[in-house]
């Protein structure tokens, strides 16, 4: 891509880095790298686990951010998290990756499979799923739950809450942006929970999503790579899904396999209610349709129960 309508100049992260790399000892360089290219990585992870994912040790990592004129980690943390949250059209984003994939239709492929199989690699972290654990328990004890997305996220929401529904678990999709989100935020209950994709920066939606959990006293599950450093103190857990590579345009198919594992822990968790509620399901479709199959639920739970 040579447009120049599309051009972005550098983020500062970039330049400050790119400037300094040269004077860099080899392996500082190769993790000076890796805090370019991996963003997220290093804003989400400890610097043990940022160590692990670069293949190097814990103290390249800080000797690294100190080399490139950081106090801390912690320090070059928040300017990656500006430039983050810098938002950059969804134009430029297009144009980074198709830089990167150019005009092959095969590399494309490549590329966007390459990236997905990193993000699968972020899912199967242990810290990852100890936190999915302790997000299930939070989702599957509600007395409803409530799934937050706006934009693409509000596709993903409508799923969640589908499918949740479907297995006996009374959902509802917070799904709709501006003054309509009210009329749904009225079913928001003590003993409610709410499931939240969202992104930086800190939308007004998002805000009043998270007042009205907190006023009712409902935890708050977030998916997000970029946000839980905004409101770590309003959300029960966070679940860090990485969304492609940063500046590049975002890819939701490690959140689509985040909800979809959601879904067959939750129906884990009450197994009998969901065969009861695929029955219903079963049993509402032929009288809606008589030539609908039924796919033999309850013939299923009870060959379970025999095995048992």
């Amino acid at each position: 891509m040579t447009d120049a309508a599309f051009t972005d100049q550098p983020a500062d992260f970039d330049t400050r880095v790119l400037a300094a790399i040269e004077s860099l000892p080899p392996a500082e360089q190769r993790m000076a790298r890796f805090f370019v290219s991996q963003k997220q990585s290093v804003l989400l992870g400890s610097a043990a686990e940022i160590a692990q994912l670069a293949g190097a040790s814990d103290a390249t990592v800080v000797r690294t951010a100190r080399a490139l004129g950081f106090e801390s980690l912690s320090a070059l943390r928040q300017m990656l998290l500006s430039d983050l949250t810098g938002t950059p059209s969804p134009g430029r984003r297009l144009a980074r990756t198709l830089e990167e994939t150019g005009d092959d239709s095969a590399g494309a492929l490549r590329h966007v499979i390459g990236i997905h199989e990193d993000v699968l690699g972020a899912l199967k972290r242990p810290e990852l799923a100890a936190a999915f654990g302790r997000a299930v328990d939070i989702l599957a004890g509600a007395g409803r739950r409530h799934v937050f997305g706006i934009g693409p996220s509000g596709a993903m929401a409508e799923y969640a809450s589908l499918q949740f529904n479907r297995i006996g678990l009374p959902t509802a999709a917070l799904s709709v942006s501006g003054v309509a989100l009210a009329d749904r935020l009225l079913w928001l209950a003590e003993g409610d929970a709410v499931l939240m994709m969202a992104y930086a920066p800190l939308y007004r939606e998002v805000e009043i999503v998270l007042d009205q959990a907190h006023q009712m006293g409902v935890p708050v599950v977030l998916v997000s790579d970029n946000l839980g450093p905004f409101v770590s103190d309003k959300v029960a857990e966070i679940l860090p899904v990485p969304r492609g590579k940063a500046d590049h345009l975002a890819m939701h198919g490690g959140t689509m396999v985040l909800i979809e594992a959601l879904i067959i822990a939750l129906a884990g968790r009450g197994a009998e209610a969901a065969f009861d509620s695929l029955d219903r399901l079963g049993n509402l479709r032929s009288s809606i349709d008589s030539a609908w199959s039924k796919r033999g639920t309850r013939k299923k739970k009870e060959s379970r129960k025999k095995s048992t």
